[in-house]
């Protein structure tokens, strides 16, 4: 540092959060510019199954027998998620026995199955479990309803969440065999940032928040974006709050992954109403 630039004079008091609140006023919904290219909800969850192989091919031995989630290793979560698989394929060929089977009880038996099996096996059968779920939704219509484990939706937005889940699964393990967390292609993290972003008030609803709330949503980095989502009660007039905070970290709050208090945010309105949203965000993961 010179001389010079201890002279400079001190910046105002409270100049940052005046500076970020008028670019925020000036932001209009919409997507930013530039956008990453834009992607099919197949091609999605075929980039979120392509880094969930890669990942499962890089494990060791040990790792595999690793606890990661629930009373599940890492052996039983990949079980778990054969047994999603199963179910994906039962979905779609309209089986109402899925339709509000539980997530988690659905697929525990597909979790037993694996144990004390060669990892490789299990490896095997969730790669050709994903790659039969890949073949009957490429030629599908997107638009097609769904019905699978509680949700009706659009067989598309069924694909974009199935890829939020595996690439929070896939962070799941890499947590537990001690590695960095991954971060989905801009174009896959578009697609869930929008989901989520769409979600927030269904989300609200089953938070239970009350009161109304103007949500002014500013998602930062690659595969982020602006919205402005109404949530909670039908009031004439709601609380308007402004919430920014980065694009994956908000993805691994509506995974359940961190808590609100976790993020890095910057909140314009009552800070109350913007943590109360967030923790209604995390309410939509399956786990």
């Amino acid at each position: 540092m010179t001389a010079a630039d201890r002279d400079l004079p001190a910046l105002p008091t409270g100049l940052r959060d005046r500076v970020l609140t008028a670019s925020l006023r000036a932001r209009a919904a919409g997507r930013p510019v530039p956008d990453a290219p834009e992607i099919s909800a197949s091609e999605a969850y075929s980039q979120a199954a392509e880094a969930f192989y890669a990942t499962l091919c890089s494990l060791s031995e040990d790792n595999w027998r690793t606890p990661v989630l629930r009373d599940l290793d890492v052996q039983g979560l990949v079980g778990h998620l054969i047994g999603v698989e199963d179910d994906m394929r039962r979905c779609l060929s309209d089986d109402p026995a899925v339709a509000d089977a539980d997530h988690v009880e659905s697929t525990q038996a597909a979790a037993t199955a694996q144990v004390g099996r060669p990892p490789a096996l299990t490896r095997a059968d969730w790669r050709r479990a994903a790659d039969q779920t890949l073949g009957l939704v490429r030629p599908a219509d997107p638009g097609t309803k769904i019905a699978l484990h509680g949700m009706r939706m659009s067989l598309g937005t069924l694909l974009v969440v199935r890829a939020f889940e595996l690439w929070t699964h896939e962070n799941d393990i890499r947590r537990a065999a001690g590695w960095d967390a991954s971060v989905p292609d801009a174009s896959t993290l578009r697609l869930m940032t929008e989901l989520a972003a769409r979600l927030l008030p269904h989300a609200a609803v089953q938070a239970g928040l009350g009161a109304p709330v103007d949500v002014h949503l500013v998602l930062t980095g690659p595969g982020g974006g602006t919205w402005a989502v109404t949530v909670g009660g039908d009031e004439a007039a709601p609380a308007a709050v402004s919430i920014v905070t980065d694009a994956v970290g908000f993805c691994q709050l509506v995974a359940n992954r961190i808590t609100p208090g976790d993020l890095d945010v910057h909140v314009t309105g009552d800070p109350g109403h913007a943590t109360a949203v967030l923790a209604a965000a995390s309410t939509l993961a399956l786990d």
